[in-house]
């Protein structure tokens, strides 16, 4: 049994006008109480001029699935067909091919210092030649109109 504190706080609460639902939550903590996204459906339906409650239906919307796959085709591999193209694909199969020598010579306790300058040289060279020959963002199909990665 609630104490006089408590009774005269629930009387108090009652001749204001809260909503039992939300005077106190019972259970779980958001028990009994109205969420955001029923509201939002509600207003949806409203709007749509639908009646009833939401059901789900199993069908698809044909005009949702057509923008989704007309938006962006997978482009195909190609071969490269400018001397550009050659020297990216050159500058990668260096990166790539010196930072796993690089690894290499981490493991091996007595490398020769030369090596490892060597093999570091040729990482920076391979990074600095491809910002050259990467080509203007203008040419890139992955980044939309305002230079933002797609």
């Amino acid at each position: 049994m609630p104490n006089r504190s408590q009774r005269r706080a629930n009387a108090r609460n009652e001749r204001k006008g809260i909503p039992s639902q939300y005077d106190q939550t019972r259970g779980r903590g958001r028990g009994g109480m109205i969420d955001e996204q029923s509201l939002q459906e509600k207003s949806r339906r409203i709007q749509a001029k639908e009646d009833g409650a939401w059901k789900p239906t199993s069908h698809v919307d044909v005009d949702i699935q057509k923008t989704a796959s007309d938006t962006r085709a997978m482009p195909s591999i190609e071969a490269p067909r400018s001397v550009r193209q050659w020297l990216r694909i050159l500058c990668w199969t260096l990166i790539v091919i010196s930072a796993c020598a690089f690894v290499v010579i981490m493991w091996i306790s007595s490398t020769p210092l030369w090596l490892v300058i060597t093999v570091s040289v040729a990482f920076a060279v391979g990074v600095l030649s491809l910002i050259l020959v990467g080509g203007s963002p203008r040419d890139n199909p992955n980044l939309d109109d305002n230079g933002t990665a797609v």
